[in-house]
């Protein structure tokens, strides 16, 4: 098994609107940035400190990226997992509470598999805690397809233990001040897995459907040079910019929400030239 799924939960946003971008994505190098090393920082420490929190062995992480601000925010969510715990305990004598635990989905996604944050099990509900280090994009629990592929993966495993009957989300995004919650039945999700997962992921493995951009686009690897995106992004130009000569304050104020995403499209096909003739 691969160390990282070509049908990632964390990339399904992505491949279940764009079903032909994974098998794009895989010809292009899977560089780290930045903001992913520091979010990487940020769950070692959840990890740790939610296992020191239940008198479990672990071994404090060493990391460049540490800092007062980075172990405020990882404090509040071991403060908020053992929240949820203490709310599991009150209808569930014994739940059971795992820590970045391996899930398997791969009855509706090709070798589809991934590691949830936190999973609280008791009697007849499941819920899973993500934890999201990042500024830039605010995450909402509701109908979010990396949640609910973790879901699927871990009634694979405890369903059978326990009468699990609905499933809560939440995202806990403390840099955005975010916690985001969700419930679904376990009937509505594994309907959803049947009649939408699986036949886009179906699709996406072979590399079939329409290439479609949208804001999904974002964290693309292929997206720099994606012919689809940049014809969105040239056709948005054209018609914002056509004829009368002057503009209208009305139309002025329509664009000023998109200037930002066609901004960085430029810029980042600016970079991508750039990087390409100095090292290539």
């Amino acid at each position: 098994m691969s160390k990282h799924a070509l049908l990632s939960p964390s990339s399904s946003h992505r491949w279940m609107n764009c079903t032909p971008s994974a098998m794009l994505e895989a010809e292009f190098e899977n560089k780290s940035s930045q903001a992913a090393e520091e979010g990487t920082a940020a769950h070692a420490f959840c990890e740790h400190k939610l296992k020191k929190a239940l008198r479990m062995r672990s071994k404090r992480p060493v990391s460049d990226y540490d800092s007062d601000e980075m172990q405020e925010h990882t404090d509040a969510y071991v403060e908020f997992v053992l929240e949820q715990l203490e709310i599991a305990k009150q209808t569930c004598k014994d739940p059971i509470i795992l820590i970045e635990q391996k899930v398997d989905f791969s009855d509706y996604v090709p070798d589809g598999f991934g590691t949830a944050d936190c999973l609280i099990v008791s009697d007849d509900k499941l819920h899973i805690i993500d934890f999201k280090y990042g500024l830039g994009v605010l995450v909402e629990a509701e109908e979010n397809p990396q949640m609910k592929c973790y879901a699927l993966g871990a009634l694979a495993i405890y369903d059978s233990l326990y009468d699990i009957k609905e499933v809560s989300m939440s995202i806990f995004q403390p840099r955005r001040e975010n916690v985001s919650a969700w419930t679904v039945s376990v009937e509505e999700l594994r309907t959803w897995a049947e009649e939408e997962l699986k036949p886009k992921a179906e699709m996406a493995i072979r590399g079939e459907g329409a290439f479609c951009a949208g804001e999904w686009c974002q964290f693309c690897r292929a997206a720099v040079k994606c012919r689809a995106r940049a014809e969105e992004k040239l056709k948005i130009a054209q018609e914002e910019f056509k004829l009368p000569p002057l503009l209208t304050d009305e139309e002025i104020e329509e664009l000023l929400p998109i200037l930002p995403d066609i901004t960085k499209w430029a810029n980042d096909i600016a970079a991508y030239a750039l990087e390409s003739a100095v090292h290539h």
